[in-house]
């Protein structure tokens, strides 16, 4: 099947499509050790990376994922994944989540790219009228990275999800609306 997913890009970084092809690039990056501590997923092992991906690609079939594989131009290295996901077209809200890139990418300015791109391209080129982010409530790092970006706090779902330790995290809601971006 071919992928729905565009090819972003500017200057600094290269959103592809995700695949069974491409994602073997990420294996080094997704074994950092406790990388996605505040996520539900599991991305350490050659495996649990793998099958990561191919959930991502069942969800992109249905179209309801995006995923991405991100390539930072500047260091010429292959960065980590993202993706747009819970895709609703009918209300035009889509969230932006299952992000992550390897600590030697962090406090580069590549993550805030990214998010530039993606947000454009959702409110430009889909039409999308709202983008959300759904963030651990301890994850203060990416919660100020997207309040820079200017999305709003707008709610904290207590003890919602389930995180690979056990944990049962507070997950902060987070939303930007296109009249809000243009």
């Amino acid at each position: 099947m071919k992928s729905f997913t565009p090819i972003l890009e500017n200057d600094f970084v290269k959103l592809a499509p995700l695949s069974l092809s491409n994602y073997h690039y990420l294996l080094p990056i997704a074994s950092q050790e406790k990388l996605i501590q505040f996520s539900p997923s599991d991305i350490e092992t050659p495996e649990a990376l793998k099958k990561y991906v191919e959930q991502a690609l069942e969800k992109e079939r249905i179209f309801l994922a995006m995923p991405f594989i991100i390539y930072d131009k500047r260091s010429k290295k292959y960065a980590g994944s993202t993706r747009y996901m819970n895709i609703d077209r009918k209300n035009k809200v889509l969230e932006i989540g299952s992000t992550w890139i390897g600590r030697e990418f962090q406090g580069t300015g590549l993550n805030g790219q990214v998010k530039l791109l993606m947000l454009n391209y959702a409110f430009k080129n889909m039409h999308f009228e709202k983008v959300e982010f759904r963030i651990d409530e301890r994850n203060v790092r990416s919660r100020k990275a997207v309040e820079k970006l200017g999305a709003k706090l707008e709610g904290i779902l207590r003890k919602n999800v389930y995180l690979l330790d056990g944990f049962k995290r507070n997950t902060c809601c987070y939303g930007i609306l296109n009249e809000e971006w243009s």
